[in-house]
């Protein structure tokens, strides 16, 4: 899913090409794309971009007369910057957004088509879509330890909620808990304020890094290679590679659509943290620790 450093270069990218155009038209290949029917999907056509804002995973297009055009990526969901008119191809292509310099495509991988699109009214509108998570990138320490601490869940969680923080996925906390040196499972009210603070400071640190990495190779284009699992990541999409601080085999936690990666020696003191999936089928044959997992290996 498109994390907050993505969603940032996207709509740089959208600021130079679509602010100030006229959105002539919004063509939509899949109906199950557009999840609201008042304001109507065509009250938007023929309007100027006004102004464009994130919130949180989301991208806002804000145009004439107050009205927003709320675009949600999900998992699959990527942008595009093709000719004006561009054919919108199914399965994959959901929808065009035509101006006279070219058209968005918005397209989707994938069975599971759960990207989405809103059509609001003003700042109440937006208000309803935003959860609420704290931007990191313009708080200060105590905001940030107070959101953390609000509730008891592990870091994991925590970071990935975007009811506490805005805009940070699976992907991102993954590199953020790597460099912080702390286990994605710890809970939130034991951390101790070095732990919280180091937390902090890494987390803007990391957002701003990939912010700047991911701009740099974007360049003056349109960022066409938003993905998940970059080479330049640490941890993140690494599985049983070696760390790069310690040499040892990254691991990971499975569930779901997602899977958290981590290094033990570095983040939980050479503690494995038990896979739901497999640690199921093997029970108390789940290996504890790196030691016992390379016996296993060897056998």
């Amino acid at each position: 899913m498109p994390e907050l450093p993505d969603i940032v270069v996207y709509m740089e990218a959208l600021e130079k090409r679509i602010n100030g155009q006229t959105l002539e038209r919004v063509r939509l290949a899949s109906p199950f794309l557009l999840r609201t029917a008042d304001p109507p999907l065509r009250a938007v056509e023929g309007k100027r971009v006004r102004k464009l804002r994130r919130i949180g995973k989301r991208i806002a297009i804000g145009v004439q007369d107050d009205l927003w055009l709320v675009l949600h990526l999900m998992i699959a969901g990527r942008l595009h910057w093709r000719e004006r008119g561009v054919k919108v191809s199914r399965p994959r292509g959901l929808a065009a957004f035509d101006f006279p310099n070219g058209s968005l495509l918005l397209t989707e991988a994938g069975s599971k088509k759960r990207a989405s699109l809103h059509v609001v009214a003003g700042e109440a509108g937006l208000k309803k879509l935003d959860p609420g998570g704290l931007e990191v990138l313009g708080s200060n320490l105590e905001s940030f330890a107070a959101a953390l601490t609000a509730e008891n869940h592990t870091l994991k969680r925590s970071l990935t909620d975007p009811r506490t923080f805005s805009g940070i996925g699976n992907a991102y906390s993954d590199e953020i808990l790597f460099e912080a040196q702390l286990s994605p499972v710890a809970l939130t009210q034991k951390l101790k304020p070095d732990e919280i603070k180091r937390l902090f400071d890494t987390t803007r640190a990391t957002l701003t890094r990939w912010v700047e990495l991911l701009r740099e190779q974007t360049g003056d284009g349109f960022p066409e290679k938003v993905t998940a699992f970059r080479p330049e990541m640490t941890v993140h999409g690494r599985y049983k590679e070696p760390c790069v601080r310690c040499g040892a085999p990254i691991q990971r936690i499975r569930y779901a659509d997602n899977e958290t990666n981590y290094c033990a020696k570095c983040q939980t003191g050479g503690r494995l943290l038990a896979d739901r999936g497999l640690s199921r089928l093997m029970r108390s044959d789940w290996p504890k620790t790196l030691d016992e997992l390379e016996a296993l290996t060897v056998r």
